[in-house]
């Protein structure tokens, strides 16, 4: 037989109210067990929720300074590959590389971890390649500048050199001018008489048939031996210049000069006496001027007045 589950009262009877109560508090001390519970629970996963947004925001915002930090160092990497102002290809590419990841950086909106150490790896190749290039460069300006200062060296023994040699030319030059110039055959004691028709001298030019011109070429180690052609230009006293009727002429300086009359001698280095000829008509009194020309030299030139 059961057993009642309510107190009995001999005076009052069996207390239902006060069981049903006891009942009430039992439940509501399981609710607020449950209650607590649940409140420890939420208050778990919040601080966890917490503790790991906050964590996803550091590593997020550790993503962003990497990336920040590679886009530094790529726009630096840019610059120095821009400094170094050499046309190759290679460098071109390279730089073209590092702008293509600045622009994609710049619009990259998910960021992990894998894709940041890829950028890392590609900043550092292009920083691995442009050091050697840099390496080359160096070694070039190095073999450059050796080169530039050998060739200075080279210029300034060369620039020496040809002093010397234009003093020496220059020298040689001058000293070649003064044995020129000293070997020029001299004539002296020129003279000019007057002949007739039978060679004998007169005293009157009107009456001339043939003009004498009498002189000596001086004696010089220096020339050279040989035959030597001389010209004789007479000029009137009315200032023209006597000539036969062929109006002969010989190259004077590069210029083609006339002249009355000429003869061959020959030089042996001694004194040589000579007389040149012009025969003529209507000769008039006064100062006749003789030049004598051997070459590209006047040799002799005088003024003689006759009657």
């Amino acid at each position: 037989m059961e057993e009642n589950k309510y107190e009995y009262n001999p005076e009052e009877g069996y207390d239902y109210e006060k069981e049903e109560n006891e009942a009430v508090k039992k439940s509501l001390r399981g609710y607020r067990v449950v209650i607590i519970l649940l409140a420890i629970i939420l208050a778990g996963l919040s601080v966890l929720y917490f503790n790991l947004n906050r964590q996803q925001q550091e590593d997020y915002a550790l993503l962003q300074a990497d990336r920040d930090t590679i886009q530094s160092n790529l726009n630096s990497l840019i610059t120095e590959y821009d400094d170094l102002k050499y046309q190759n290809d290679t460098i071109a590419a390279q730089l073209e590389k590092a702008k293509e990841m600045v622009e994609q950086l710049k619009y990259e909106r998910r960021l992990n971890y894998n894709k940041i150490k890829a950028y890392q790896k590609e900043v550092g190749t292009l920083r691995a390649v442009m050091k050697n290039y840099l390496r080359q460069i160096d070694s070039l300006n190095t073999i450059n500048k050796k080169v530039i200062g050998e060739n200075v060296s080279l210029r300034k023994e060369i620039s020496t050199a040809n002093l010397r040699a234009d003093v020496a030319e220059e020298r040689a030059s001058e000293l070649q001018n003064k044995v020129q110039q000293g070997s020029v055959l001299r004539a002296r004691d020129i003279t000019m008489v007057a002949l007739n028709a039978n060679d004998r001298i007169i005293s009157r030019v009107k009456n001339a048939a043939t003009l004498r011109i009498d002189f000596t070429i001086g004696a010089n180690e220096l020339a050279a031996a040989g035959n030597r052609p001389i010209y004789l230009c007479i000029t009137s006293p009315d200032g023209y210049l006597l000539s036969t009727d062929a109006m002969p002429t010989f190259e004077y300086q590069g210029v083609k000069k006339g002249y009355s009359a000429s003869r061959e001698v020959d030089y042996q280095n001694e004194d040589l006496d000579v007389s040149i000829f012009y025969k003529g008509s209507g000769f008039i009194p006064g100062t006749y001027e003789i030049e004598l020309y051997m070459g590209n030299n006047q040799i002799g030139a005088t003024e003689v007045a006759v009657r």
